[in-house]
């Protein structure tokens, strides 16, 4: 029999089976070959991948995942391990799954170099956040994201950021005189108030201004829909059991949601939002143009710097998902850290009293750049509490292809073997523990965990193992690498004015005395501060006016 006579012979057998296969023998074929197709790739991940030493496997189905989600301090946990299994060590995670962890200098200056292309978001994270948040195409390998990231950054520059902080005074002159009048309603002239529903505002109207050329209005008491969109997100502090489960599920099966039905649902009404937005503005934009009262050069904000570039022959314009990404982003992490910036000085009255001095001695109002380089108190107490509160705890990603990891200091691994790098398998997980890096003892020094703006102004104050971490400040809130936070600038220049207005003229204390505790609550998509006993992520705060 030739071979073309044996083929059709296989098609026509295939042909039969097919035809009397019925729809379980179908489905149990289907899970066949994906176990073993996936048992393949695990064999060779083992065989490829440096056997790491760790913790064990505790929970058969979620590994050590459940127990870092649910922790109130994760990077305490992941610090431990790494006292007791080195700079890198592996997880086990859900349905047998592992994770390496790096908290290696070298390895973490090596890992972000290659994070667009080497390493690389999970299938089931790219898919959350392509049906939720930006659906960016082919954003995770170069050229495209690299091209992208480029074009984006004009309008994130320190010299855009120059142009724009007027605005984010005009939104901190709005909440100062709120709480203005809120203390003279109050008959002891010391009201308590809600920090983190003030700054969400803030950073909503200065987001809106800076970045799209709209307000929405919230410090004004406008009832916008979007801010009834972002509060419903952060209604609730606790995630139930069953929706812990299901995340931690998602993130192995792609098939599974990754996003409760109701959070889905406020995404699309987010889009909405954006979508009229945006339309809203390029109909504005061209019937200004139409009417010859247009001032191109004029345009500070960010959708209108990326018009211009699209208008001078740039390819880049800002989609209604890139809009609704950018809101989301600032709006939740920055106001998360300028609200622990509160609750910090509310719980070291020396710090927020020293604080208050330098801003006092200034005088006027301080400009971009004088924010940067004449107010050395307030940078330290910004850069600290970025250090020792960072929005996004912990991150992962997934190889793309084989790789071998560099060290500073050797490992021992399961074998008793020790190593100065590791080999890493296509398919492996890496886990970026930036909670437990910012806030290390073994490479900030003893005082990691204390609150110490000081440290950023004394000499020797910032440690070796510390400089090494190449990334901004020595600090991984923004992470590093090619995929560095574009909007660094923006949020840092934002934290410094509204610290700058309200900090000079208001006194922060606990409402319920110094012993008061904080915890996390649950967020939007990160975890928020909140004070312990508070419904929701509640942080409220007693302010009286200094009076010198």
């Amino acid at each position: 029999m030739d071979l073309s006579s044996l083929l059709a012979t296989i098609l026509d057998n295939l042909r039969a089976v097919t035809r009397s296969a019925t729809p379980l023998d179908a489905a149990t074929v289907i899970v066949v070959v994906w176990a073993l197709r996936s048992a393949l790739r695990v064999a060779r991940r083992s065989f490829k991948t440096t056997k790491l030493r760790g913790p064990p496997r505790t929970d058969l189905i979620f590994g050590a995942a459940k127990q870092i989600l649910e922790s109130p301090d994760p990077g305490a946990i992941f610090e431990a391990w790494a006292k007791e299994y080195g700079v890198a060590y592996e997880v086990p995670m859900t349905l047998g799954g592992k994770q390496i962890v790096l908290t290696d200098s070298r390895a973490l200056a090596h890992y972000y170099t290659r994070e667009t292309w080497v390493y690389v978001q999970t299938r089931s994270t790219r898919s959350f956040l392509q049906r939720n948040v930006c659906t960016i195409p082919n954003l995770q390998y170069p050229p495209s994201f690299t091209q992208h990231h480029t074009l984006l950054a004009p309008p994130f520059s320190p010299e855009a950021t120059r142009n724009l902080t007027p605005i984010f005074y005009r939104s901190a002159h709005k909440v100062k005189s709120a709480w203005e009048a809120e203390i003279d309603a109050n008959p002891g002239g010391s009201p308590v108030i809600e920090v983190q529903e003030w700054y969400a505002g803030f950073i909503l109207d200065s987001i809106g201004l800076a970045g799209f050329s709209h307000d929405f209005g919230s410090l004004d008491g406008e009832p916008a829909s979007i801010t009834k969109v972002l509060d419903t997100f952060g209604s609730s502090s606790e995630r139930p059991a069953l929706t812990v489960r299901l995340l931690l599920l998602a993130r192995v099966i792609p098939l599974l949601p990754y996003a409760t039905e109701s959070r889905t649902r406020l995404f699309g009404e987010m889009q909405v939002i954006m979508e009229r937005i945006s339309s809203e503005w390029l109909a504005r934009t061209r019937q200004e143009k139409e009417d010859g009262v247009l001032d191109v050069k004029g345009e500070k904000s960010v959708i209108g710097v990326l018009a211009n570039a699209s208008n001078s022959g740039s390819p880049l314009h800002m989609t209604h998902e890139e809009m609704k990404s950018i809101l989301i982003a600032g709006y939740e992490s920055t106001s998360i850290t300028m609200t622990w910036a509160l609750l910090e000085l509310a719980r070291n009255p020396s710090i927020q009293s020293k604080l208050r001095q330098e801003l006092l001695a200034f005088g006027e109002e301080p400009t971009y750049d004088q924010q940067q380089h004449s107010l050395p108190y307030l940078d330290a107490v910004v850069h600290e509490t970025l250090r020792v509160h960072p929005p996004v705890t912990d991150l992962f990603r997934v190889a793309a292809e084989d790789d071998v990891i560099p060290l500073s200091e050797p490992v021992v691994t399961r074998s008793g073997k020790v190593v100065n790098s590791i080999s890493v398998a296509r398919g492996t997980q890496i886990g970026i523990p930036i909670s437990c890096i910012n806030r290390s003892t073994e490479i900030w020094g003893a005082d990691a965990k204390v609150f110490r703006p000081e440290r950023w102004l004394e000499e020797g104050g910032i440690p070796k193992k510390a400089q090494d971490i190449r990334a901004y400040r020595h600090l991984l809130t923004f992470v590093d690498g090619p995929k560095t936070c574009l909007g660094k600038n923006f949020a840092v220049a934002e934290f410094k004015t509204v610290m700058s207005v309200l900090v000079k003229d208001f006194v922060f204390e606990f409402r319920d005395g110094p012993d008061t505790q904080v915890e996390l609550g649950r967020g939007m998509l990160l975890p928020r501060p909140r004070i312990v006993g508070e419904k929701g992520t509640d942080a409220p705060l007693r302010i009286r006016r200094y009076e010198g």
